[in-house]
């Protein structure tokens, strides 16, 4: 028999040599309890004990929150945090970018300077392909028509009350120290006033601009029906945001002396029609 053979037959016999283990009472020696063992079924046992406390302590690690407490975890709470304000940042900075192309937007009409796009009447009539396209009212749009046209035509009521003016007051009480002119491009009325007196709204409207610029100071733009925007140049605070929507009369800011172009306190005030500087004087008596 080669000496290989005899170490496994050894091997095997000490892994399956039979053990008997008894529990006594210490004072009687009275056994309570015992059992059969080998080598082989403890190192199966140990093997199968092992096995299971490292799944068990996986599955705790990657589905219950106790992974928190171990270091190199991050909390879970904290990710949804962090990732709720990536999508908040992303949506202030896609308003924040909109909001200062409409900035520019109206300081480019304040300013006078748009520019006059030319473009080919045919051939956007070519890629709409408008001879393609029916404008024959159809029968249900004529019956329509005919009941709108019949109401409004005797609708006395409507006529009656139908505004047809709009009517500016004016923002402030002061001496007018400049006059509109449109050579010297001055396109506003100065009104040489009071440090902070109250600067009140021409008319209803909404505000569609606040800001301020290093030559004008504090500037708040207003717009209104007819296409109108009123604008106050150099204030000293204003008291509105854009978006609020005020009355005839209502305090918007005080006067001032903000700006790199404003020689005391006044205010800068202009009065635009779509898109167009017009002369406030026509429109609102300062007296």
């Amino acid at each position: 028999m080669s000496k290989k053979k005899i170490n496994t037959t050894k091997i095997k016999e000490k892994l399956t040599f039979k053990y008997r283990f008894v529990v006594l009472n210490e004072d009687t020696f009275e056994e309570r309890f015992s059992f059969k063992l080998n080598r082989l079924n403890v190192l199966i046992l140990t093997s199968l004990f092992s096995v299971l406390l490292i799944g068990l302590t996986a599955f705790l690690i990657a589905f219950t929150p106790l992974k928190e407490y171990i270091p190199g975890y991050s909390s879970y709470d904290l990710k949804k945090k962090a990732t709720n304000l990536v999508y908040k940042i992303d949506s202030l900075q896609l308003k924040l970018a909109v909001n200062d192309v409409y900035i520019q937007n109206i300081q480019q009409v304040l300013t006078g300077k748009v520019e006059n796009i030319t473009f080919n009447k045919d051939s956007i009539a070519e890629q709409l392909r408008i001879e393609d396209v029916n404008f024959k009212p159809n029968k249900l749009d004529s019956v329509f028509r005919e009941e709108v046209e019949r109401q409004d035509r005797y609708s006395v009521f409507k006529k009656a009350t139908k505004k047809t003016d709009l009517v500016f007051f004016a923002p402030i009480s002061g001496k007018i120290s400049d006059v509109y002119s449109a050579e010297n491009k001055h396109y506003a009325v100065d009104i040489a006033v009071e440090k902070n007196s109250p600067v009140k709204a021409v008319a209803d409207g909404t505000v569609i601009f606040t800001g301020f610029t290093a030559d004008t100071g504090f500037v708040i733009i207003l717009e209104h029906n007819k296409g109108f925007l009123s604008v106050y140049k150099h204030n000293s605070s204003i008291h509105k945001e854009q978006g609020d929507i005020v009355v005839s009369g209502e305090a918007i800011a005080n006067a001032g002396s903000t700006g790199e172009l404003s020689t005391g306190p006044h205010l800068h005030f202009e009065l635009w029609n779509e898109g167009f500087p017009v002369d406030p004087q026509k429109y609102i008596d300062f007296k």
